[in-house]
């Protein structure tokens, strides 16, 4: 009875010891874990500073989380938060699908930037998650199928949307509504996948920065260097007019800025004008 009684008693030191070194080490295991993975379906850098999960409670933050933006564009982080929330149902960690009763991004900052082409680094970010999304297979965590999961109610509060844009001289900040997404993966009770998860997010926030941007009556259209080329068109060729009337050359920025009020030249003579009115009605205030 004593062997059994010590055998028993070095069982549990041993599974107290395997507890404390799982939990000791998950969010390590989790934090890892999204980096890897989000940065294989975006195609960029994904950094994750802090992962804080209590499975005894089911509550957990991930800190400093941070995605940068894909080639082509600037060195911004095209999508960032300082904390989001989770709520996990226990009774599900160990199953497929693992349910997770509500995530909630707090602040979530947006850099919605447009290039020369026309193109922002949004939709490309949104065109590699669905690329990977729509992949099928093995998911990105590697040979291993990684579980379903089920996600009842997903917030994005709080947010802001900066505008980057060749015409724009300093970044627009706009706040972001908030987007409310609900039982992600329930359907057919089998759960989404991370690439799945990731896809809807993306579009989200894709589509959250757009409406926040229609609301506060930006044209992005006439903010990106395509807009130069039909800023010329429609006023004839107004830069070349310009040139040959003063002899010299009229940066096309200071006649916006003389048109609309900023500061620069004011234009040079009559043709000076007519090239600010012009632009000035493209534009709009």
């Amino acid at each position: 009875m004593k062997k059994v009684l010590i055998g028993l008693g070095v069982l549990v030191v041993i599974i107290a010891v395997g507890v404390y070194v799982f939990l000791g080490s998950l969010n390590d295991i989790v934090r890892a874990a999204v980096e890897k993975v989000g940065s294989d379906m975006t195609q960029t850098n994904v950094s994750l500073n802090e992962v804080d999960i209590e499975l005894t409670s089911g509550k957990g933050a991930l800190r400093g989380f941070s995605v940068t933006n894909p080639k082509g564009f600037s060195d911004d982080d095209a999508f960032k938060f300082d904390e989001v929330s989770v709520v996990l149902d226990i009774a599900s960690v160990r199953s497929d699908p693992i349910i997770i009763k509500e995530v909630i991004i707090q602040g979530p900052a947006v850099v919605y930037e447009f290039g020369d082409n026309g193109g922002s680094n949004l939709d490309q970010l949104n065109k590699n998650v669905q690329s990977k999304a729509g992949a099928g297979g093995k998911s990105s965590g590697g040979d291993k199928k990684a579980p379903n999961i089920i996600i009842e109610n997903l917030y994005l509060r709080d947010g802001s949307v900066a505008v980057v844009a060749p015409l724009l001289n300093e970044k627009m900040s706009v706040p972001l509504p908030t987007v409310h997404l609900k039982d992600i993966g329930k359907d057919g009770g089998k759960g989404a996948t991370p690439e799945e998860i990731a896809d809807k997010v993306m579009q989200a926030v894709l589509n959250g920065a757009k409406g926040a941007v229609s609301a506060a009556n930006i044209d992005v259209s006439k903010l990106t260097g395509v807009a130069m080329d039909q800023i010329n068109k429609a006023t004839g060729g107004i830069q070349k007019q310009i040139e040959g009337a003063t002899g010299g050359k009229l940066d096309i920025q200071k006649t916006i800025e003389g048109a609309t009020g900023g500061s620069g030249s004011s234009g040079t003579g009559d043709i000076g004008k007519d090239a600010g009115s012009a632009i000035k009605g493209l534009l709009g205030k």
